[in-house]
Parts: C-alpha cells; sequence; structure tokens
C-alpha cells in the first residue's frame, strides 16, 4: 500500500508491504481510475494513478514514457518527477494502488456463505478482466520484467501470495462448515492460480477472446470434483 506522509510540503514515498496478489488490474473500476480529476479531487497520487491507467491503456508499457503519463495528468513532467523519481517508481506504487482497488472490491462482498463467495472470486479474477483486454496486455508486459527488476518482482509475488491467502481462506471456512470437503487447501489454491495465470496469458499472448470464459468453467468444473462436499 502507497502512503504519503507530507514533511516540509513535499511527501515522502514508503510502502507497507503485506502479501498481496495483483491481479493484472483487472478488477479496478473503468470509471473510477479513468474520469477526470475535478477540484474535490485534488490528490496528486490518485490523479497520477488515474492518468498512469489512462497511459498504460493507450500505450501499453513497451511505449509508456513519462511525458505520456504527464500529458493524461495534464501537467508537466516536472510535476510526476516530484512524487516519482523514476517510471519503474511510479509504476511500483501503481501496482500497489491497482492492488488496493482489488482489495476494496473483495471486502464489498457481503455473503458469508464459503461457495459463493469462492464463486464471485473467481470471477473477479477470471470474468472481469475480460473489460480491460489492453490493460491486461500491458501488465503482463510488467511481468516479463520480472527477471530484471525487483522493484516488480517483489510486487508480483506478494500479490500472488495475497490471492492465494484469499483462496485459501474461503477453502478453508468452506471445510470447517462442511460447506467443502477436508482438502489440502494450498494444492486447490495453487491449482485455481494456475488456471487464472494460465488463462489470463493466452487471453493476452494467442489473443484467445474465449480463454478467461473457457477457465472460468473450467474452474467452477474443478471446484465441483475437488472441493464440494457429497450431500
Amino acid at each position: 500500500m502507497h502512503v504519503d506522509v507530507y514533511i516540509d510540503a513535499r511527501p515522502k514515498r514508503y510502502y507497507l508491504t503485506s502479501g498481496s496478489k495483483l491481479l493484472f488490474a483487472a478488477h479496478i473500476s473503468t470509471r473510477t481510475m479513468a474520469d477526470t480529476p475535478t477540484e474535490s479531487d485534488p490528490d496528486p497520487h490518485e490523479e497520477i494513478m488515474r492518468a498512469t491507467y489512462r497511459a498504460l491503456r493507450e500505450h501499453g508499457y513497451a511505449d509508456l514514457t513519462i511525458q505520456r503519463i504527464a500529458d493524461e495528468y495534464g501537467k508537466s513532467t516536472a510535476a510526476v518527477h516530484y512524487h516519482y523519481d523514476t517510471k519503474d517508481d511510479l509504476l511500483t506504487a501503481f501496482l500497489d494502488y491497482i492492488l488496493d482497488q482489488f482489495k476494496d472490491t473483495v471486502h464489498e462482498v457481503e455473503t458469508t456463505d464459503p461457495e459463493q463467495r469462492l464463486e464471485l472470486l473467481l470471477d473477479k479474477l477470471l470474468v472481469d478482466p475480460t473489460d480491460h483486454q489492453d490493460l491486461l496486455v500491458a501488465i503482463l508486459e510488467m511481468r516479463s520484467q520480472v527477471p530484471y527488476n525487483d522493484q516488480f518482482r517483489e510486487r508480483f509475488q506478494q500479490n500472488d501470495e495475497y490471492v492465494q491467502y484469499l483462496l485459501r481462506t474461503v477453502i478453508d471456512q468452506g471445510i470447517k462448515t462442511g460447506v467443502f470437503d477436508d482438502v489440502d487447501t494450498d494444492h486447490v489454491a495453487q491449482a485455481l492460480m494456475i488456471i487464472v495465470d494460465g488463462a489470463r496469458t493466452r487471453a493476452v499472448v494467442f489473443d484467445e477472446e474465449d480463454s478467461l470464459e473457457t477457465a472460468r468453467q473450467t474452474a467452477a468444473e474443478y471446484v465441483t470434483a475437488a472441493l464440494v462436499a457429497d450431500d
């Protein structure tokens, strides 16, 4: 999570790192992220994150520059550099930001039924991303930099751990309430993530529009076969 601490009018940045998983930015509200900031929403961090979102969707990671982010921000590159020293620093903050957006959507789920919660979580991982294909491409490009970029590696690893934690938690709850069979939750959570990651990669690399839909059906079939307790 990105935190701004204001000292002498200049923000110092640091990160609170808890285990987390990046969801390829697929769970950001298009309206919230794309809206032009208004006078009632002057937070520069929020504005720059929205500008980064728009620039990534328009240009992708490879062609993304501070200038293009500044153009979306409506200010100079110096205004962006005032808050972020480099493009990688900004994008690392962006990865934290979109994770926070996803956490908010997960926390809004009101049902406590383990089976319904698992279905909703899988929907967020495999159904919602269909509305953000161009951003999926940009995030996959960023993932390709992980072997060479320690900041990206840390964020993607933390993000993966967070989603697997969510999956394990809901599966454990289902086991305790008798909804799910007593299984190895680590194994099941990892298997579901392999389905998710594989589908997203194929959707981007091979431009397979039905990959995510097929993966969602496959995940449902796997949940039924591996988890759902017999009456």
